[in-house]
């Protein structure tokens, strides 16, 4: 019998490395969609970094787990609805509540603020969100998962050259072109690269946001409102 296309041993194999306790822990913090690094997955199972790294790679290695690559960060999120769905339904068969991540940013900063060039917070992330459900990113051929690399489709290169942005002379930068860039505060991408930082000089240049004085967070204006809900979609932009 081969062990590794058989299906009860891969639903058994899958069973023992949920059924670990530590490991459970980890698996559940990453239910609510937020990615975390192996420091913070250490510090809710209770383990050492070393041995969080070894239950992490055994949860990659049953398709459980994913892992995003971010400058010296690495950033674990859960393999897929379907992971989620299961660990729901365990979670009805075990009773109780479970508690929820709570970011502690400050709330100018976590509702829309500039990573380095482009637009992060919820807001950026909303935007993200909705740019993928229009249709106008798609998977850059060529580039590994670990990349997070994006490519437009031509839906949405048509959008972007509506909105003003060269799609062109972004492309020919000597930067990415567009990646999923995993949020600080609410540890789910937002757009980056040139194709981010070209859509913060149109929200800045149009007065879809202001810059606080202060700091990094950004306001949006009723202009920016009422466009990025024509535009995008976005139900509530903060």
């Amino acid at each position: 019998m081969d062990v590794a296309s058989d299906p009860d041993a891969v639903v058994s194999r899958i069973a023992v490395a949920i059924g670990e306790p530590r490991r459970a822990r980890m698996l559940y913090c990453l239910v609510d969609g937020r990615a975390r690094t192996s420091t913070e997955l250490a510090m809710v199972a209770e383990v050492t970094p070393s041995t969080a790294s070894v239950h992490l790679q055994r949860l990659k290695k049953e398709r459980l787990v994913k892992v995003l690559a971010q400058g010296k960060h690495r950033y674990y999120s859960l393999a897929g609805e379907n992971v989620a769905a299961a660990l729901e339904a365990l979670s009805v068969l075990a009773g109780g509540v479970r508690k929820s991540f709570v970011p502690n940013t400050p709330n100018r900063l976590r509702a829309a603020r500039t990573c380095y060039d482009h637009i992060a917070g919820t807001l950026g992330v909303a935007l993200h969100d909705r740019i993928k459900a229009l249709g106008w990113l798609g998977s850059a051929a060529g580039e590994s998962p670990a990349e997070n690399a994006y490519e437009l489709t031509p839906s949405g290169t048509q959008a972007f050259r509506e909105l003003g942005i060269d799609v062109e002379a972004n492309r020919a930068l000597r930067r990415r072109f567009a990646y999923a860039c995993v949020d600080w505060s609410e540890r789910r991408p937002h757009l980056g690269g040139a194709v981010g930082a070209a859509l913060l000089n149109i929200a800045l240049e149009r007065k879809w946001v202001i810059r606080e004085l202060d700091c990094r967070a950004l306001a949006v204006t009723r202009v920016g409102r009422r466009e990025m809900r024509a535009r995008f979609g976005l139900r509530d932009p903060q």
